[in-house]
């Protein structure tokens, strides 16, 4: 059985800068697929969300759990490894879960005029990355992008909200990929 102590970083000083680096490729080229190693948190969190909470949620951030990934270990894992409070979707600075676990997504903060990056990025927690249903093109794009989204039609209405909104990271396995609000989306 898996302890909370363990599942982080073996080698925390390389293996954060790597996941860091995947984490800053994955926004800056939207859509395009980033590895990302280094964790091994307890199910049902992907090696990737994991490397995403290790190298971006601390305890200067809030965090919220999805139903889907609210359970005593992760929470145990999340207190040791990363020290985030953990909090209601309304304050969340980070959310995970899967897609359908962490809707309505209407109900995370968007930002506001003054302030537009005071909003939530949603780690979406993904069996697997599929075919692509989505095209993406914007900022970090260089013509057009394929993408499996999970409902593009939310997705579309976060990016008619820019320069407010919600950026994501999808995560799947070891792998995953960004969608920052500034991204347009077209369904295939």
């Amino acid at each position: 059985m898996q302890s909370e102590l363990s599942g982080g970083f073996t080698q925390a000083p390389q293996q954060a800068a790597q996941a860091f680096r995947a984490c800053l490729e994955a926004m800056a080229r939207p859509g395009q697929v980033q590895a990302i190693r280094g964790a091994a948190p307890p199910a049902p969190l992907s090696p990737a969300a994991g490397a995403v909470l290790l190298t971006l949620v601390d305890q200067a951030v809030t965090l919220h759990l999805a139903p889907s990934h609210d359970t005593p270990a992760i929470r145990a894992w999340v207190a040791f490894h990363c020290g985030a409070p953990l909090v209601d979707a309304e304050q969340a600075d980070f959310a995970l879960g899967t897609w359908a676990a962490l809707g309505p997504i209407e109900r995370f903060a968007i930002g506001t005029p003054d302030y537009p990056d005071r909003s939530a990025t949603l780690i979406v927690e993904m069996a697997e990355f599929g075919a692509a249903n989505a095209r993406l093109s914007g900022p970090g794009i260089a013509s057009v992008q394929e993408a499996d989204l999970p409902a593009i039609p939310a997705i579309q209405q976060n990016h008619a909200r820019f320069p407010l909104g919600l950026d994501f990271l999808l995560c799947s396995g070891a792998q995953v990929f960004g969608l920052p609000r500034s991204t347009k989306v077209e369904a295939l």
